[in-house]
């Protein structure tokens, strides 16, 4: 009797690489870990011309002062501002000042226009802070690290970089925070089912290799 094929029994975590989501940390296959920082924006093309040079040499002064890989990670969303329009409604019809309500419902008008016309996107911008374990050198890698001790080694080590990174962004007039773990689940997400949701307005990474 000829016997049936074997069931496959691949898991989306072995397609990712990813093992599991500890806090802040991404803990993936091969003893690798990293962690995601959200960095604020800020509007350049209204700046001065004296503020944006300032703003290119600080930038181009913290990517000098790298000593690890960074990956920078814009991911662009659609923006659905139904509930915003509601309120406006919402607003003009409380509204006793007929001046008011009027200038409130010419404004609604255009932002409505503005959407059947363009798609709105939220861009975010991210920096993705790596750790391996070839960074505690031949000897850790030859004698093999425990998950626990991994972890520990990876938070350690994230913790420094992503402090480090702050520092920096700080000089350049930008504030950040580290993900933490639903936050970095939604990300995930995102990056391997881009047409999900709203997440389908497209996604940029660049990849920027420290100074040794």
């Amino acid at each position: 009797m000829k016997k049936g094929s074997p069931k496959a029994h691949a898991t989306t975590q072995k397609f990712t690489q990813i093992e599991d989501v500890v806090g802040e940390i991404a803990l993936f296959s091969g003893n690798q870990a990293g962690l995601i920082m959200e960095v604020t924006a800020t509007n350049f093309a209204l700046q001065s011309e004296e503020e944006q040079q300032s703003r290119i040499y600080s930038y181009a002064a913290l990517l000098n002062s790298l000593s690890f890989p960074v990956q920078i990670l814009v991911i662009s969303r659609k923006l659905d501002i139904t509930s915003y329009i509601k309120q406006l409604e919402t607003q003009a019809q409380k509204t006793t000042n007929q001046s008011l309500s009027k200038q409130i419902n010419m404004y609604k008008d255009f932002v409505a226009q503005l959407v059947r016309n363009n798609i709105v996107l939220d861009k975010k911008f991210y920096l993705v802070l790596s750790y391996s374990i070839l960074e505690k050198g031949a000897k850790a890698v030859a004698g093999g690290r425990n998950r626990q001790a991994f972890y520990q080694d990876a938070r350690e080590q994230l913790n420094s970089k992503a402090t480090s990174m702050t520092s920096e962004l700080i000089r350049v007039g930008l504030k950040s925070r580290i993900l933490g773990r639903d936050e970095l689940i939604n990300i995930f997400y995102e990056v391997y089912n881009p047409g999900a949701g709203n997440a389908n307005g497209g996604m940029t990474s660049v990849f920027v290799k420290g100074a040794k």
